[in-house]
């Protein structure tokens, strides 16, 4: 590792700490030439995933958006940014931990509808009514008589 002051490659490792966060590691580290100290942060490099839309086209998973749609089922609703935070977190491990780097917005979508379920009903009916797009309210009838 570049010492940030003088450029030199030799450092010694301090002190090595998760961050939860972030999940990368911070580490402080002292130059062996000029003596001062400096803080680096690693991460592990992830393979890009793609999600494969429903007309065929794909494009690069965002968490982000994954998120949004999540708070809009949520809004008025009980449950904190917490509990948001954790369901896309899960989500996206589940994915990362696959052998593919592809995945259908099918199952993403089942993926959020099966932790809303559990987490909050409403929420889960606000979701599945986006996602499914119902053409009536027979097709709306049997999702909740399903719960």
């Amino acid at each position: 590792m570049k010492c940030i002051y003088c450029g030199s490659e030799e450092s010694k490792v301090l002190d090595s700490r998760n961050s939860d966060e972030t999940n990368s590691i911070r580490r402080r580290r002292e130059c062996l030439k000029c003596g001062r100290r400096f803080t680096t942060y690693e991460t592990v490099e992830t393979t890009p995933i793609l999600v494969i839309k429903n007309d065929g086209s794909r494009q690069s998973f965002d968490s982000s958006k994954l998120k949004n749609g999540i708070i809009k089922a949520c809004e008025k609703r009980p449950v904190s940014m917490g509990q948001i935070d954790a369901i896309v977190s899960n989500i996206e491990k589940t994915i990362q931990n696959r052998l593919s780097q592809e995945v259908k917005s099918s199952e993403l979508g089942e993926m959020v509808m099966d932790a809303l379920k559990d987490l909050d009903e409403v929420a889960y009916v606000r979701f599945a009514s986006v996602y499914r797009h119902f053409k009536d309210v027979d097709s709306f009838k049997k999702l909740l008589e399903n719960m």
